[in-house]
């Protein structure tokens, strides 16, 4: 088994590609001509990591993007010329350091990329599967065009897969990456976006939820008050009014989400915790100051050493004041725990 070394940045699995699915599969289903263009390799600077997908339809609307806007014009071209039954067009793209500099880019660098016809099936059980936080990859033969869907239901879809691609297609889905095998076919997976529970609508929540979502989370506020849960305060988020513990219970908390609870009130902050912390979630955050804390992980103290994963006082300490303030040291301290930078030693 040969595999190319191109993977994908799990990080960058993030909510935009999630949606640029959905959108895709909508646009089929109101009966639209639909290509979708995947990034299959990077050389030098890029701005989108492999495996970042743009839908076009035959009118040239798109949606998602496979560069920071230098070559999304000609792959858009392209795929509006792809017949039906054509393989897949493969693009390289080479940015010069002058068009780079343009579009904010440091530096030039290649992109390659590939242009298909989408399985109408596949794409609806991959959009299906990522809403229950199943993950799939997505099997493209770069020669014919046929595709697979490999999940933990099997394979689906007319491409017949040997022992070889079998293989190379679960060891992706089971590491989250993408890659070329033997210059014929390219792994994709689909995994859950990342996601970000908040207990607690308060005013930080309201600045948080928004940059949290154009960091590429989907952002969930839990609050059982009602004054506090209003769609209002929150537009473009989803908004659960409930107890943190039972709605915790009901919500799948794996290696991609995470948990912040802000709400400030000890009873809903330490069953939001209590919740958290007996999941897979990647970080867990608690507002309060350092005595505040001290007191908190009494009242939690059956818990023992389950209590260090919590990041409190949350946030990296940038002297935040502000509501906006403390949003951004959240969400940075958020990021660099999806991006595996290491995290404070907690007491």
């Amino acid at each position: 088994m040969c595999l190319d070394a191109i993977k994908c940045d799990p990080a960058d699995m993030a909510a935009d590609d999630c949606e640029v699915l959905a959108t895709a599969l909508k646009w089929m289903d109101g009966g639209r001509r639909v290509v979708m263009a995947v990034v299959m390799a990077t050389w030098g600077s890029a701005p989108r990591s492999i495996g970042s997908y743009m839908a076009v339809d035959a009118d040239g609307t798109f949606a998602g993007s496979v560069s920071g806007g230098c070559v999304e014009s000609a792959v858009i071209s392209e795929a509006r010329d792809l017949e039906e039954g054509e393989a897949p067009r493969l693009l390289s793209f080479g940015v010069e350091d002058e068009t780079a500099w343009a579009v904010g880019l440091p530096c030039g660098g290649n992109i390659r990329v590939a242009v298909f016809h989408p399985e109408r099936d596949l794409l609806e059980e991959a959009v299906r599967s990522q809403a229950s936080r199943r993950p799939t990859a997505l099997v493209l033969d770069l020669n014919s065009g046929a595709q697979a869907l490999v999940g933990d239901a099997g394979v689906i879809g007319p491409l017949s897969l040997d022992e070889t691609r079998l293989v190379a297609a679960q060891m992706h889905l089971g590491q989250g990456t993408c890659g070329v095998v033997a210059d014929e076919v390219f792994v994709r997976t689909h995994e859950a976006p990342w996601t970000l529970i908040v207990a607690g609508a308060v005013h930080i929540t309201q600045v948080l939820a928004g940059m949290a979502r154009q960091a590429g989370f989907a952002v969930t506020v839990v609050d059982p008050r009602r004054a506090f849960a209003d769609e209002a305060r929150f537009p473009g988020t989803t908004l659960i009014c409930g107890e943190p513990d039972e709605v915790l219970a009901s919500i799948t908390l794996d290696r991609r989400s995470a948990v912040v609870s802000l709400t400030h009130v000890p009873r809903l902050d330490d069953a939001a915790l209590r919740a958290a912390l007996g999941s897979e979630a990647f970080y867990i955050g608690a507002l309060g100051s350092t005595r505040t804390h001290a007191k908190r992980c009494q009242r939690l103290e059956d818990l023992g050493p389950a209590l260090k994963r919590i990041a409190a006082p949350v946030g990296f300490d940038i002297g935040a004041r502000t509501p906006a303030e403390i949003a951004v040291s959240i969400l940075a301290e958020l990021i660099a725990a999806r991006r595996g930078k290491p995290m404070r030693v907690r007491g």
